[in-house]
């Protein structure tokens, strides 16, 4: 046995006995006479003491030999300690060690092992197996394995089946770009990486299963950002014999449940806002409503003054920032100067200031009468102390624009705190949208989304403005899940499919098998996904999932542990009939 306890348990309670503790050493502390050393597991902490009066004199020199993140066991007794540690659970209490086994030595680890370490992220990461000792890193790794243990009761007790579907599938087109995987077997052929398992629970839903659900590794080829893995997990869920309505009082139930756990307080009713309200008001489809600033529109009140760029603009809106009138003119022109970078493209922006004194005052005082700014802070709402900032433009760019200053003045001013939440559900979604470069039609989600059944009909005359049958979570500010009622009719999947410019033969190569598969009974049904990754960070404060994930890539995809990805042997490259031809 190489331990009757673990180093965060022992308490007051176990005074006297004999225990043996294993872990990695934390700290040695030698007075030459006594050594203290901090014995570190999963667990926590146990303090061992070697003292010259009770302890052998050899294991007394043998404690003194050991370095950082030795691994060790040691032997002895409970005893109370006289300079006690109120931070830490076995803080009253240290062992009296009366036998000491080095498991392995270890070499001086490259940063140090504590909350607080030295070492840089890319180092970290290179060095991952090490980062997860510390608490941190530990700590939010198994709050991921509580929420997933959490999921799969919840959905278990509402009647879901978790089924495994498979890795190695066909390549289809979802969006972004597929791994591929060659084929030894069948040469010149690959198997794709899935990018969700979406064909799949369908096709159980055509199998009778009802309700499935899977807590699955996804993958996607796509450029990487703090939030985004080249694989990824989701918790990914289908319903059978069920409407939007079904869907969304199933997973606004878990999401409350998750958060109840975590806040203690009960949620209601999560607010539902429409694509078009979410883009007009926040100008994205993901808002965070966790304070206000919601969008305001001035056409009518600044066009016809003679300033030119209000005057040539699709639209004129603002967002007004309370409290912010004191912003001197060196903080207002860095934000000027945040939004014209090129990662958010504006041209500029104009300033209102409602002054304490009630006198309003801007940037463009040339062209507006402070009567004139009165009436735009009065659209505003805006009070004395109160900023208001206006951009115009071509009306989706500047929303764009003015939803990414929103963001980033809800981080400046403390508005986005990690353990307040505010749920919502966003739904109506356009079911498709025009690309200008190819000329055609794509899914706003995926090819299976259903429209809603009273826009089916303008799919004949106005497919533009049919809207899917699809919702969206939204947590904080971020899309956690998203799902659609799916298409289940053979004659409508095909329509669809003639939308998005898939011939009769491109359709059959990539889908028959789920077309053939709806000819013998599709029952109606839906379904949505979490980002697993994505919802588990949030619902700890944070909004970066790298350290969520036991072992993630880098901004580059590369995990700079193992060195992947890496060039194979010639051989490997000869079975599997490859060539590699690297681009200058």
């Amino acid at each position: 046995m190489f331990r009757t306890h673990t180093n965060g348990e022992l308490t007051l309670k176990n005074l006297n006995e004999k225990v043996t503790l294993s872990g990695w050493v934390q700290t040695i502390r030698d007075k030459g006479f006594m050594v203290w050393i901090d014995l570190r597991d999963r667990y926590g902490i146990t303090q061992l003491v070697f003292d010259a009066d009770r302890t052998s004199a050899e294991i007394l020199e043998n404690a003194k030999k050991l370095g950082r993140e030795f691994v060790i066991q040691a032997e002895g007794t409970v005893i109370e300690r006289a300079s006690k540690n109120p931070k830490i659970p076995t803080g009253e209490i240290e062992i009296l060690v009366e036998k000491l086994t080095i498991l392995n030595s270890a070499e001086l680890p490259p940063f140090t092992i504590e909350d607080e370490t030295d070492g840089g992220e890319e180092l970290r990461m290179k060095y991952r197996y090490l980062d997860i000792r510390r608490n941190p890193v530990k700590d939010k790794l198994i709050f991921r394995h509580k929420m997933a243990q959490k999921v799969r009761n919840y959905l278990s007790d509402k009647g879901f089946i978790e089924v495994e579907t498979p890795v190695l599938i066909k390549s289809t087109p979802e969006g972004a770009r597929d791994f591929v995987v060659p084929s030894r077997m069948n040469q010149g052929q690959f198997y794709a990486l899935p990018q969700s398992p979406q064909t799949f629970k369908q096709l159980l839903m055509v199998g009778g299963m009802d309700r499935y659900f899977q807590i699955v590794k996804c993958f996607r080829d796509e450029d990487l950002r703090a939030d985004r893995q080249p694989e990824f997990t989701q918790i990914d869920c289908e319903m059978a014999f069920v409407e939007q309505e079904d869907v969304l009082e199933i997973f606004e139930g878990m999401t409350a449940h998750l958060l109840k756990d975590i806040t203690g307080k009960e949620f209601g009713k999560f607010p539902r806002m429409t694509f078009d309200e979410a883009m007009k008001t926040y100008g994205n489809d993901k808002p965070d409503i966790r304070f206000g600033m919601k969008f305001v529109e001035v056409n009518e009140l600044v066009k016809g003054k003679d300033f030119k760029i209000f005057d040539e603009a699709e639209l004129v809106v603002g967002i007004n920032v309370e409290g912010c009138a004191d912003y001197t003119r060196k903080q207002i022109d860095e934000l000027i100067d945040w939004v014209k970078r090129p990662q958010i493209g504006a041209s500029g922006m104009v300033w209102i200031k409602f002054q304490n004194d009630g006198v309003v005052t801007s940037s463009v005082n040339k062209f507006y009468s402070e009567e004139d700014l009165k009436k735009i802070a009065e659209k505003f709402g805006a009070k004395e102390g109160d900023l208001m900032l206006l951009m115009s433009g071509n009306a989706n760019k500047v929303r764009t624009q003015l939803s990414a200053l929103r963001m980033e003045l809800g981080n400046r001013l403390g508005l986005r705190k990690g353990d307040e939440f505010a749920p919502l559900w966003v739904i109506d979604f356009p079911l498709l949208e025009w690309d200008e470069e190819t000329g055609r039609y794509h899914a706003m989600h995926h090819p299976f989304t259903s429209p809603k059944p009273e826009d089916v009909h303008l799919l004949e005359t106005e497919p533009g403005k049919a809207r899917a049958n699809a919702y969206d979570m939204v947590l904080n500010g971020n899309e956690i899940g998203g799902g659609s009622v799916r298409i289940f009719n053979k004659e409508l999947q095909s329509k669809m499919f003639d939308l998005l410019g898939f011939s009769k033969e491109e359709a059959e190569a990539q889908f028959g098998f789920l077309m053939n598969a709806f000819k013998f009974g599709a029952p109606p049904h839906a379904g949505l996904a979490f980002g697993f990754d994505r919802l588990v960070a949030i619902l700890d404060g944070n909004e970066v999932i790298r350290d969520y994930i036991a072992f993630p890539k880098n901004n580059s995809g590369r995990d700079v542990m193992i060195d992947a990805p890496s060039p194979i042997h010639n051989e490997q490259l000869n079975e599997l009939a490859l060539k590699v031809n690297l681009k200058s």
